[in-house]
């Protein structure tokens, strides 16, 4: 059976990323970059906007405000390049043009329990927040991984994470720091169908 990880990475205030920062606000390290290098292979799962976006990077165009990629945020997309995709999207036509990318129009949580069930491997989310949040909903969330970069974006801050989410109880399964100033945290989470205190109606 698959095992289906979240992965984010954000800043302190639990934003997606930032206007006019640039990837990882610029502040991955060389101990980051290396345990990046050592992740295992995985079949990466979008939606359609988060494809739009990184199929565009890997097509050569670059965030606003920048002028070209950094080699840190060239390396990053080549990989994912190389890697299998799997996009979720009603609104995408075929033929993707992202090199490894396969579109499925059913029911986002329907196939992700399917390829749960049938595979192997590591299934992993990239962005796409509101599909992390109907699959955690769904129980179909093996592990959740928040890598935090030492930034609060209170003002340029773009995509809020947890906006809509369940509660969720989080139970600690790794913790480690990157460069003196990156944390990583990986949880095994719970859905609760209400806070702990509060009796159910």
């Amino acid at each position: 059976m698959s095992e289906l990880l979240v992965d984010f990475i954000t800043s302190l205030d639990g934003y997606a990323s930032g206007e006019g920062w640039p990837g990882f606000w610029g502040l991955e390290g060389p101990e980051y970059l290396a345990w990046l290098g050592e992740q295992p292979e995985a079949t990466y799962l979008m939606g359609a906007n988060t494809y739009r976006l990184m199929s565009g990077f890997a097509a050569g165009e670059v965030s606003k405000g920048q002028d070209e990629f950094r080699p840190e945020e060239e390396a990053s997309v080549d990989e994912l390049t190389q890697a299998s995709k799997v996009v979720f999207s009603s609104s995408l036509e075929e033929p993707l043009t992202w090199a490894n990318s396969t579109l499925v129009r059913d029911d986002a949580v329907e196939a992700v329990r399917a390829m749960k069930s049938s595979g192997s491997g590591l299934l992993s989310t990239i962005g796409s927040l509101s599909l992390c949040r109907s699959l955690l909903r769904a129980g179909l969330v093996d592990r959740f991984r928040v890598v935090m970069f030492p930034v609060i974006t209170g003002v340029t801050g773009e995509e809020r994470i947890y906006d809509c989410y369940p509660d969720v109880a989080l139970e600690m399964t790794e913790h480690r720091t990157f460069d003196g100033r990156i944390q990583l945290v990986e949880y095994k989470p719970r859905v609760l169908e209400h806070p702990p205190f509060v009796a159910p109606a």
